[in-house]
């Protein structure tokens, strides 16, 4: 349940709201907004006495929570979640551009992707360093060293840094390079590691299990806030179905039921969902009409190794922004011409 706090509540009002929920054993999530105070509870409900919080002076009205997922509910912030990751506001009225390598694979191919995407607007550079595959005798990423890559590359350019940790004992060492973790697809519902970040405090890109339905992928963000972190992005990336045109499919209609079920920001990834890169544009401007908050982009220069032999990039697309026409000559890249990267939210 969550409890709304009367307009113009004093602090000894809200810490006599908080007392006897601790004292019941409770956990109180406090939410700010822009006119209401909200505190989402946590917890055996029925430790508490019948009437022992709605007499209370600061108490507007309690709203139960019929979700499993409560501090993840849109009716815990229903103005919606927007925070900032340094000087970067994820959430805001502004299209968040990420863009990068799949897997780092050496310096020379990270700086080759980021001398190109900053020009155009890109603010944070993905990578991956650790890299979860299907077979155990596929690239496995450079690990420490990836890391230490796109920290160093990424430090050149003024970027934020995301990439994904694949278990809790590695938290710790890649909090020294990381902006943000991101949780992958195979990791969607390891509730260690979703604890683990949680008390971490780091920002998370949380993305979707290729069998999840919403409302458990949901369920993975609150074992993320349950733990006091609430700077979570949603990333919709494809779920498995029947269909083998392209390496996933890409749920569309996620973007607009997330948007009303939840208050968390919403990234999109159509280049692991296409596995192609010709359906990746038009991917691309359907998550923005669809109300995504951003975008996540595979980038790769010519000679990678992964552009070779990945079928995510089989094709290859030019990266061009239509603001100003700039063509970036030597890069595969998912997404083109129809995209500007300058704050557009075409809808």
């Amino acid at each position: 349940m969550i409890i709304v706090v009367k307009p113009g509540a004093s602090d000894t009002q809200v810490h006599e709201i908080i007392d006897v929920l601790e004292k019941n054993e409770l956990k109180a999530h406090v939410s700010e907004g822009a006119e209401r105070l909200i505190i989402g509870v946590i917890g055996d409900k029925s430790r508490l006495a019948p009437g022992s919080l709605e007499v209370l002076s600061g108490v507007e009205k309690i709203v139960p929570i019929m979700e499993s997922y409560k501090l993840a509910s849109r009716q815990f912030r229903p103005e919606g979640t927007s925070f900032n990751v340094k000087d970067l506001t994820i959430g805001g009225k502004e299209l968040v551009m990420m863009a990068g390598p799949c897997a780092v694979e050496s310096e020379e191919q990270v700086e080759a992707v980021a001398s190109k995407m900053v020009a155009c607007g890109v603010k944070v550079l993905r990578g991956g360093a650790y890299k979860p595959r299907t077979s155990p005798y596929a690239f496995q990423g450079l690990e420490k060293e990836g890391l230490k890559i796109l920290r160093r590359v990424a430090d050149r350019y003024g970027l934020l840094v995301i990439s994904e940790i694949t278990s809790e004992n590695d938290i710790e060492y890649a909090s020294n390079y990381l902006d943000i973790i991101q949780i992958g697809a195979r990791n969607a519902q390891n509730f260690r590691l979703l604890s683990a970040v949680g008390k971490s405090g780091i920002p998370v890109m949380l993305k979707r299990g290729i069998a999840e339905t919403i409302d458990e992928w949901l369920g993975s963000a609150e074992y993320i806030m349950s733990e006091g972190n609430y700077h979570i992005m949603m990333c919709e990336r494809g779920i498995r179905t029947f269909e083998t045109a392209t390496r996933s499919t890409l749920d569309i209609s996620a973007v607009p039921v997330l948007k009303g079920k939840t208050h968390l920001p919403v990234i999109v990834d159509p280049s692991h969902a296409a596995g192609k890169a010709q359906y990746v544009q038009p991917l691309a401007l359907a998550a923005i009409a669809a109300g995504a908050d951003g975008l996540i982009i595979v980038s790769e220069p010519v000679q990678s190794h992964l552009c070779r032999q990945s079928l995510q990039h089989t094709a290859v697309v030019r990266l061009k922004i239509a603001r100003d026409d700039c063509c970036l000559s030597g890069i595969h890249c998912h997404i083109c011409s129809c995209i500007s990267f300058n704050g557009c939210r075409a809808r």
